[in-house]
Parts: C-alpha cells; structure tokens; sequence
C-alpha cells in the first residue's frame, strides 16, 4: 500500500466519529501518560511532542510526555507493554519497534502481540547526499563507482541499526553492491564526519540535511520515499533513479497496551486522523520534510507486519546487529 492509499483509504470510518457521541466518549476522564522510548529531543521525541500537544488541545486532557530512553528503544517500549490496558499509557514510537526484534538475539516484548496500533502518524523519509568533493551526482553513479569498488565507498550512519544505516544496508541489497557502514555515536557526529569530509555520502533525515543543502555543504542526490517530497520537489526519489521499488523512512506512530478496548482504541485514532488531516498539520509536516498520515489502526497494523518481514531480511542479509 502506497503512502497515498494508507493516507486516504478507510478514513471516512473513522471520521464518522467525530463530532457525535460515540463509545468510550467518557475518556479520558485525567491525564494520559504518552511514553516516548528515546531521550529528549530526537527526531521521535519532536514528533512525538508535537502530537501529544495536538492531542492536549483537541481532546482537552494533558498528553504527558514520559521520555524513557535506552535500549534503542527497548526499555520504555516494555514498560508500555506491561502498563494497564486502560488508554492511560500509550506508546509513541518510531521504526526500531519494528527492527529491534531483528537486531537483538532478545527483545523484551512482542511487536505484534503485545500491543494495539492506534494510527500511523507520519513518515520520515531520509535523502541520499553527497559531499561536494566526490564524484558522485546520481544514483547511478553511486551504484557504479561502488561495483567498480566493492568495500571502498562508506556511508554515515547514527549508529548500528540506526534508520540512516539499515537505509544504507536496503541500498546494498537492491543495488547488488558493497558500499560499508561507518557507524558514529550518534546523528551529531555522523554530520559532523560527513560535512567534514571523513565519508563520502550518508542518508540522512530530510528536516537536518535540508539547510547543508541550500548551502552548497552537501550534495542531494535522491530521496529515499516512495513518492517525491513537498519540502525537495525536484529531487528525485531513490526509486525513479535507478532502483524500482527502493523505499525507506522513519515512521511514527501510537500504540497502545494489547486489550485497550476498542471504543477508546477508535476515539484515539478518530483525533488523531482529525489532526493530520488539517491544513496546520499538513503545513508543519512539509516543512519538516515529512509525510503526514493519520491512519486507520488496521492500516498501521498492516504496516507493522509488512516493516517487520521487510526490515528482517535486510539485516539478516548485512549481518547487521546491535548486542
């Protein structure tokens, strides 16, 4: 399913909810505890923020962000597993959800099992730059310079497992080529390599590469959705470029504890479709370089399966790992 179809597809369901009573209408009846699984001020704790705001506002109860970092993930995201079904801990989270079972022998909760998807909120799509001392200009160059030199050209990336890397890893696969993972201690670190010239190239998060690249430091080459982006319109898609198919992004989302019953499970996904569907919402995506969506909860439920089947065979392909 395209990001078009997950979008517009079955929304009309949900909005019949709002504006007229429905079940669970009592809730929440305080405030809600909104579990971010990563320190403040990353890319999922901003999204998160963002949303839990919109949320506080339209709903008229707080949404308290609760950051319980570690772990990739791992630690707040067993903690919501384990929390009350009763619509008062909820989980926002982004793709390690998805990889983490992949790239650890052990994770401490079922991705699937252990929690009811409320609505997809946005995806965040990276795009493939270049330092400006390279050669490389498009996606074909990049494929033939890396055949021509297996093991010679490295790639940026946050970290072992990161969104950046496995971005990379997805490359590799589809392109048949070899270009290496040069792993720094975070997304601040990765730039700084980068802009400096230690790597040649990197996929990096639209919303931080965007001023280099009005800037002349770096080099935009693709974007790495599966439709081109407002925020970069005449830039290519990775897809378009050479590799048919090639789609990656961060994604965010909310989640709740398996068993929330399913009238509050609705009114969640009910607002939450509301305010991503607004043109406020939909203007402060697109400068971000995001991708809102506001989905139904089978389509996020559909995306999970299909992230985490994915995402399974690219790392078990480039050995990548994180224990």
């Amino acid at each position: 399913m395209n990001l078009k179809q997950i979008a517009t597809h079955g929304l009309a369901a949900l909005i019949l909810c709002i504006g007229v009573p429905c079940a669970g209408q009592g809730y929440p009846k305080g405030p809600v505890k909104w579990v971010v699984p990563f320190p403040a001020g990353g890319g999922v704790d901003t999204a998160g923020r963002i949303l839990a705001q919109s949320l506080s506002e339209s709903i008229g109860k707080p949404f308290v962000v609760d950051n319980r970092g570690g772990a990739n993930g791992n630690i707040g995201t067993e903690a919501v597993a384990r929390a009350a079904n009763d619509g008062y801990t909820l989980l926002f989270t982004g793709a390690g959800l998805v990889t983490n079972p992949s790239l650890y022998k052990k994770v401490p909760y079922d991705a699937v099992k252990d929690f009811a998807p409320v609505s997809l909120m946005a995806l965040g799509p990276n795009v493939l730059v270049a330092h400006p001392s390279t050669a490389i200009h498009t996606v074909q160059e990049l494929i033939a310079q890396a055949r021509a030199k297996p093991d010679t050209i490295g790639f940026a990336g946050s970290g072992n497992g990161s969104t950046p890397h496995l971005a990379g890893e997805l490359f590799n696969l589809m392109a048949n080529v070899k270009m290496v993972h040069i792993p720094y201690g975070g997304s601040g670190p990765a730039m700084i390599g980068l802009l400096g010239g230690q790597v040649p190239i990197m996929f990096l998060p639209v919303i931080s590469a965007g001023q280099h690249i009005a800037a002349g430091r770096l080099r935009a080459i693709a974007v790495t959705s599966r439709d081109r982006l407002a925020a970069l319109p005449d830039l290519p898609t990775i897809a378009e470029s050479g590799l048919p198919g090639y789609e990656s992004s961060q994604w965010y989302g909310v989640l709740a504890p398996a068993g929330t019953p399913g009238e509050i499970l609705n009114q969640l996904t009910a607002a939450i479709v509301r305010i991503m569907q607004s043109a406020d919402m939909k203007a402060r995506m697109a400068k971000d370089g995001l991708v809102p969506i506001g989905s139904s909860r089978e389509q996020f439920a559909a995306h999970i399966r299909i992230e985490i089947d994915k995402w399974a065979r690219v790392i078990k392909a480039s050995g990548a790992t994180v224990d």
